[in-house]
Parts: C-alpha cells; sequence; structure tokens
C-alpha cells in the first residue's frame, strides 16, 4: 500500500462494503455517484487491489477487499475514539489535573477550589502535591504539574522564566493569641506590645519562615518554643505559652479556642500567592477552568475572612492579573 491513502477514502470504501451499491453509499454520504467512484478507484489504484466486484445489482467485496475491510474498521474505529477522547478534553470531561500548593494554600482554598472543580467535571482525575514554592517552581518546569500555587514574601523574586503567573491575592499576616491575652479585646496590634511575648516559631533559624518574611526588619522575636506542625503551634497558643503568626489563608480554619487578631499596616506585610501554570501558545482546558474557580474561591475566602478577622484586609485583584514570567 503506498503512503497516500485518505481517510476519507477508507470512510467511503466502508459505507459501499455495507451498502453493497455505489448509488446507496453515495446516498447515504451525500456524495454524487461520480464522487463515490473516483475514490474507491483511487484506493484500489494506491493498494494495487481490487476491491469490489461488479455485479449487475451492486458490488460485491473480492477477497483482498474483505482484507481491506478488516484494517479500514480498525483505523476508522481508532480515529472515532481518538475524536471522542479529544472531544472530552475540550469539554473538560476526561483527563487529569495535577495541582501543587504551599501548605496554608491547601488549609481551605485549594480544597474548596478542588472540590468545586470536581462537582463540575467529575470525570477528570484530580491530584495534589504539597511542597515548598522552589520545588513547585522545579515540578511545573518538568512537567510533573499543570498548577502550582506560588507564596512570594515580601521583597523577594521567583525563577519563573518559562512560566505564566496568575495574581490571585495578596496574604495578609495576623497573629495568633490565646483567649484570655491581656490584649484579646483589641481588633489591632502593635509589634511593639508583642515584643516581650513568648513566640512560636517553625524553625529555630526564623528567616524564611513568616517571622523572618512576614515581619519587618529590626523586630527581632523571642522564639521560645520551635515546632513545625501547624496543629501544634496553635494547641500552645490556646494552652497560653506563647503568640504565632497566622497567614490569612489559613485563618479561617484556626482553632476556635484561639484569638485572630490584625497587625497594623505598618508592622507587617503581605505575601503575594500566584497560580503558576506551563507557559505554552494556548492552556489546557482543564486548566482555564481550575484558574476560573480558583479566582471565584479567593473571592468567598477574603469575605470569610472579614468575618473572622473584623477590619483585617486580603488585597484580591478585582480579575486576576496574568504575568507570562519569560
Amino acid at each position: 500500500m503506498g503512503e497516500k491513502v485518505e481517510i476519507v477514502w477508507l470512510e467511503v470504501f466502508r459505507e459501499v462494503a455495507r451498502q453493497g451499491s455505489f448509488t446507496a453509499a453515495a446516498e447515504s454520504l451525500r456524495y454524487t455517484q461520480s464522487a463515490v467512484s473516483r475514490q474507491i478507484a483511487a484506493l484500489e489504484s494506491d493498494t494495487g487491489s481490487a476491491l469490489f466486484d461488479r455485479v449487475p445489482r451492486g458490488v460485491l467485496l473480492t477477497d483482498e477487499g474483505r482484507c481491506l475491510l478488516e484494517h479500514a474498521e480498525a483505523v476508522l474505529g481508532r480515529l472515532d475514539t481518538a475524536r471522542r477522547d479529544l472531544t472530552a478534553l475540550r469539554d473538560v470531561d476526561a483527563g487529569r489535573l495535577r495541582i501543587g500548593a504551599f501548605a496554608t494554600a491547601e488549609a481551605e482554598l485549594v480544597p474548596r477550589a478542588m472540590a468545586t472543580f470536581h462537582e463540575r467535571h467529575p470525570n477528570v482525575a484530580l491530584s495534589l502535591a504539597e511542597g515548598l514554592t522552589s520545588g513547585l517552581i522545579s515540578q511545573l518546569h518538568q512537567g510533573e504539574l499543570d498548577v502550582g500555587l506560588l507564596s512570594v514574601p515580601p521583597g523577594r523574586s521567583l525563577g519563573t522564566g518559562g512560566l505564566e503567573l496568575t495574581h490571585l491575592l495578596d496574604d495578609p499576616i495576623l497573629v495568633a493569641l490565646p483567649r484570655e491575652h491581656r490584649l484579646a479585646r483589641r481588633r489591632t496590634l502593635r509589634l511593639a506590645e508583642l515584643s516581650a511575648e513568648p513566640w512560636i516559631a517553625g524553625w529555630r533559624n526564623p528567616e524564611d519562615t513568616l517571622l523572618g518574611t512576614g515581619l519587618p526588619r529590626g523586630f527581632e522575636p523571642q522564639v521560645h518554643f520551635v515546632v513545625p506542625e501547624w496543629t501544634a503551634k496553635l494547641g500552645l497558643v490556646a494552652a497560653g505559652l506563647g503568640v504565632t503568626l497566622v497567614p490569612g489563608l489559613a485563618a479561617g480554619t484556626a482553632r476556635a479556642d484561639i484569638l485572630i487578631k490584625r497587625l497594623h499596616p505598618d508592622d507587617t506585610r503581605a505575601r503575594a500567592v500566584y497560580a503558576a501554570t506551563p507557559a505554552r501558545t494556548s492552556q489546557p482546558p482543564a486548566v482555564r477552568r481550575f484558574l476560573g474557580i480558583l479566582t471565584d474561591a479567593v473571592a468567598a475566602l477574603h469575605a470569610g475572612l472579614a468575618r473572622r478577622v473584623p477590619g483585617s484586609s486580603t488585597r484580591v485583584p478585582g480579575s486576576s492579573t496574568r504575568i507570562r514570567d519569560s
């Protein structure tokens, strides 16, 4: 067989074989009879085989025709399957979506967005990986993630060449206090009022923690307890053993027996949160849908934070800002 067999020839050949007539196949396909005859002749010429015996009332498959029909059915069947699969991907009714996020984004924002996505597109397989921003960037570059939520501390920059960034929000840094704390009735606190407090941190060296990136230079908290686990930090706060910082993204899930307070704007700096995707000419439909759902989830989260922490401010863009960082 030559290399120029066209799919339409095989489709016409299959229909002629089914109908047993050029005329009936032409009517079924809405072609002229001469067009059907030309395409069968072209296929016979390319294969070097007589595919039909012409009989008074139509045509019959030859042995060569029966052999080719098996292959034509297989090829056209695979093509139909491919078309259905491509349609499912376009309609977000199949495929997968691999999401990565830093820990506090997984407290409420990402699960809420994933739940909405799954409800709307139940046939798309979802997966979630947790990691630091630097590791998520690497996974995006290596093609291991489709979407990554990244946090950018104030004054820092990211090595995000080859990624497209969607700015989701500027996440405020809040402070958690025991319920019986002397400042429990205050809505906004100054760091100077907390300078003598025992602080709880995730690491002994606070440089890359919220204590190091969310507070201004010159403020040196007295770290009494170092516990990486988030629930342990808040457990110590609830027991009255110290105070700790809480990202706005996680404030909605904080336990009820502690107080979450906002800090004065002069005393803390918000961190930018982005959704990152590999830079492409066009984003996959599932990614586009998830980014839209993420944006809606951010707005809902902002409303919840305002209820939990009156006077807090999570800056949400009026519409997500997309940046291609090359």
